[in-house]
């Protein structure tokens, strides 16, 4: 066993048992009162005949924590990719406007009255890939530096996308407005084991195929020239990391929302810790992002006094500081 695949399998068991101590905290949390020693029970009880509390705990808490992980997982492992692909640590989908224009292509789908899948999915993705080819387009037309370039460009298609969304709000005069508005601030609380299950068909598959990726995305960092002499097909690996990366955000959009920030804090951790190799980072990412969402749902959930608030705001609320601070340090 090489250095690397030990390497590869102490932080992912690591970060596997933060996710599992999350995931946990996470079950035993919520309004009907079951807490530790009921999880528990209902751990060993999985197979025998269903109780009440056994139902609150496998049919309702447990498809949140799920569909939370798989969220925090697609979101930093988006975030890591844009990173690595666009050499800039401050790339990552809700600031560059992918969700944005995700969360535009699933509204016009609601209000079209499509099928939640595959209709609103499939423009959640159409719209989030516009997005991205947009962003990309702009940029690459700027004479100033490019990593500035991307960033501003970035910028602007979000908060054009923010005016695209509160236009088609403003035409959805019913009742699904505040069911939107909800959804659109990163709510994880209407998820259920159908929501969840869809989406781990989704992303999954992603995950394998960004870890098949990760030693050419090594190769990639050091160069255009670099990464072709030793063999890489530079166009055919970026498009296909974009695609990937961009249907996983869509995905995401589509079942919870905006959910801003986290491919931007976790990565940039994980890099701290674990340098730069993302053989390692890529798993890690999977894992460390997972645990993060999870535990900012928690809080979503018990920091208000009555009911609950969306992940989203919890997100946004620690991103937004670390995103000053990066882009403070990359402007010295």
């Amino acid at each position: 066993m090489t250095a690397v695949v030990k390497r590869i399998f102490v932080v992912t068991a690591i970060l596997a048992a933060l996710l599992a101590a999350a995931g946990f905290l996470g079950l035993t949390m919520g309004s009907s009162g079951a807490g530790a020693a009921d999880v528990i029970q209902a751990i060993r009880d999985f197979f025998r005949e269903e109780s009440l509390m056994h139902s609150i705990i496998w049919k309702i808490r447990f498809p949140r924590v799920l569909l939370a992980a798989l969220v925090g997982a697609s979101l930093s492992l988006g975030g890591l990719v844009f990173q690595a692909l666009l050499r800039n640590p401050l790339a990552e989908p809700y600031i560059l406007g992918i969700s944005g224009g995700s969360a535009i292509g699933a509204i016009i789908g609601i209000l079209l009255g499509l099928a939640r899948f595959p209709g609103v999915g499939m423009l959640a993705f159409a719209g989030g890939m516009a997005t991205l080819f947009l962003v990309l387009g702009i940029a690459s037309g700027q004479t100033t530096a490019k990593k500035e370039s991307l960033l501003l460009s970035g910028v602007m298609v979000n908060a054009f996308c923010s005016a695209g969304i509160m236009f088609l709000l403003s035409l959805a005069r019913d009742a699904r407005l505040q069911n939107i508005m909800f959804w659109l601030m990163g709510d994880l609380s209407s998820g259920g084991m159908a929501e969840a299950r869809l989406l781990a068909m989704m992303v999954l598959p992603c995950f394998a195929a960004i870890f098949w990726l990760s030693h050419k995305m090594n190769l990639l960092l050091m160069g255009r020239e670099m990464a072709q002499s030793m063999g890489v097909n530079v166009r055919l690996v970026s498009v296909t990391l974009l695609v990937l990366t961009s249907f996983m955000v869509s995905a995401t959009v589509f079942q919870c929302g905006l959910i801003a920030f986290v491919g931007l804090v976790i990565p940039h951790l994980l890099r701290l810790v674990l340098g730069s190799d993302h053989r390692v980072l890529t798993p890690a990412c999977i894992f460390g992002g997972a645990a993060y969402l999870v535990l900012c749902d928690l809080l979503a959930r018990v920091l208000p006094r009555q009911g609950e608030m969306p992940a989203g705001v919890i997100t946004a609320m620690i991103g937004a500081p670390v995103f000053i601070f990066l882009l403070r340090r990359s402007s010295a």
